[in-house]
């Protein structure tokens, strides 16, 4: 059964109900809210000097657009048609007091995360990244303040550095092996090839990888004999994409927090479901580790993953720099930054290429100049991959992950491509208006990885500094991982292509490329069927 799936489906009935719940309080609200507003329309007004917000819905006194939020679902969706049909690059839309500030142009997109990238370098408080941060204790999530600039010292400086990943790069080799065994055994199993649910494979890789680099275990429990994954890693990854998904889910609570108790739109609930399994699972290792570390029980010896290094850190006085609590968070922030983009950039670039064959033996005729047929791709072979990582560019650009970046708050007036951006102001740059903009990108609907090959001399990146797209964003809240997940992505898809060939499940001609409706996801899990194309030799044992 295809947990994901099932999860999906589960939430979607628990916000349906919750939304049927709240609609007589969002009727209350709006009832109330237009009296305000034919009041406020009787007042006289004072000319004001500062330049206009920008352009955007009406909003009603006191509750703004928060009935959009309950209404109009998918909210991503209606924010982006909106502004299609407003034929702005920058909107406005108020959400209680808060001024919400989507963007879909690279250049006023780099006006805020280059030019006045300090202005714009808090996050909002939210309850998704609440629950998921211990109360903002890691770097990702936190508000601008001495916590965030704490856990960015030590996350850039101890824990993501290159020489750390360089030091972690065996780790790394071993997941990419047991990527390839999982998916050969499963092609032995089926007489030499099998339909495998991609979907699943890419999800447990990018478990597998941050575990074993975190904890220095690809399992929780007994795992798979075939290398796959088992229950309690399928909870777990299951539990994480959850959380991932209603970090910043347009939550009423989040812009009127009174209401929170009231959890309109259900997402509490499911929240709270799904922290308790990520914390199920990492908070007994955590826990025994740092007995072991700080209680004289572990035997000596150097750091063995992340976790160790975190719990060794000392300041200048000797006594632990981390408390349990921020170590917690901090594992979690890693965790949940390293599963998502990899796998599904891996997923989409493979389903938009099995329907463009020629793209696929051009990738694979690249991996087999490059690398040959004779060893496995490895992280030093990346330089000389442009093509592969064309690939991975270009479903980063048409494919993200999510909606909108992670949000910048504006810690002071501002003026951005002159409109009034207020204090407060919640900026999310558009991943799919960027990526997706028809003044940027000819054909934009038009999987082309070719569009990002630069001259022969230059490595292509899968870096976007310039904000044409976003795929580990840039600027002061840029990710932090970047680095390694650019090498996940590009190894995933890699070792993918390499080691087996690829091709439509017998009785279809085509993948179907729709869209979930509440997400950016393929609809339907892409399956495929995989045979080896090495030597038998060449392929790890279990």
């Amino acid at each position: 059964m295809n947990t994901t799936t099932t999860t999906t489906t589960t939430q979607t009935h628990g916000l349906t109900h919750s939304l049927l719940q709240s609609i007589p309080a969002t009727a209350a609200l709006i009832a109330f809210s237009l009296l305000l507003l034919l009041l406020h329309q009787l007042l006289p007004r004072r000319p004001s000097k500062r330049p206009p917000l920008p352009p955007g819905p009406v909003p009603l006194p006191f509750i703004g657009n928060i009935h959009d939020l309950l209404l109009r679902k998918p909210t991503f969706k209606w924010i982006l048609t909106l502004m299609k049909e407003r034929s702005t690059d920058i909107a406005c839309i108020r959400m209680g007091k808060v001024h919400i500030i989507p963007v879909t142009c690279p250049e006023i997109a780099r006006e805020f995360l280059k030019r006045q990238d300090s202005t714009f370098a808090s996050r909002p408080i939210t309850m998704g990244t609440e629950y998921s941060s211990r109360s903002f204790l890691s770097v990702a999530v936190a508000p601008l303040g001495d916590q965030w600039k704490k856990m960015r010292r030590v996350v850039a400086s101890e824990v993501i550095n290159p020489a750390r990943l360089r030091w972690l790069l065996e780790k790394r080799d071993e997941e990419a092996d047991n990527l390839v065994n999982h998916v050969h055994n499963m092609c032995r199993a089926g007489g030499g090839g099998t339909i495998v649910d991609v979907r699943a494979v890419v999800r447990a890789y990018s478990g597998n990888v941050i575990r074993r680099l975190m904890f220095n275990k690809r399992y929780f429990g007994p795992g798979r004999a075939d290398g796959g994954p088992g229950k309690e890693e399928e909870e777990h990854v299951e539990a994480l994409f959850t959380v991932l998904s209603l970090l910043y889910a347009f939550c009423v609570s989040d812009y009127l927090p009174k209401l929170r108790w009231l959890d309109l739109d259900g997402h509490e609930r499911i929240m709270r479901k799904a922290i308790r399994v990520v914390n199920k699972y990492a908070e007994p290792i955590i826990d025994e580790r740092i007995e072991k570390w700080r209680g004289g029980g572990r035997v000596k010896g150097e750091p063995e993953d992340l976790l160790d290094v975190m719990i060794a850190l000392r300041d200048e006085k000797g006594r632990p720099l981390l408390s349990t609590e921020e170590i917690k968070a901090q594992s979690a922030d890693l965790i949940y930054a390293s599963v998502d983009n990899p796998s599904n950039a891996a997923e989409w670039a493979l389903a938009e290429m099995l329907n463009q064959p020629e793209l696929l033996k051009k990738a694979v005729d690249e991996l087999d100049r490059v690398v040959g047929r004779d060893r496995l791709v490895r992280e030093s072979d990346f330089p000389r991959l442009n093509y592969i990582k064309s690939c991975a560019r270009e479903a980063f650009r048409l494919h993200p992950i999510a909606p909108f970046n992670l949000p910048h708050v504006a810690v002071s007036d501002a003026t951005v491509a002159g409109y009034f951006i207020p204090k407060g102001s919640h900026v999310l740059l558009s991943r799919v208006g960027l990526g997706r903009n028809p003044k940027i990108w000819a054909d934009p609907l038009r999987f082309d990885p070719d569009r990002h090959l630069a001259p022969a001399s230059t490595d292509v990146e899968l870096l976007e500094p310039e904000l044409r797209f976003i795929s580990f964003s840039t600027g002061r809240r840029g990710c932090m991982g970047a680095q390694l997940g650019s090498a996940m992505t590009v190894m995933l898809l890699a070792r993918l292509l390499q080691c087996f060939t690829w091709a439509v499940p017998p009785g279809q001609t085509r993948i179907d490329l729709t869209e979930a409706n509440h997400d950016l996801f393929l609809a339907k899990p892409l399956r495929a069927h995989a045979t080896p194309r090495l030597a038998e030799h060449l392929y790890p044992a279990s």
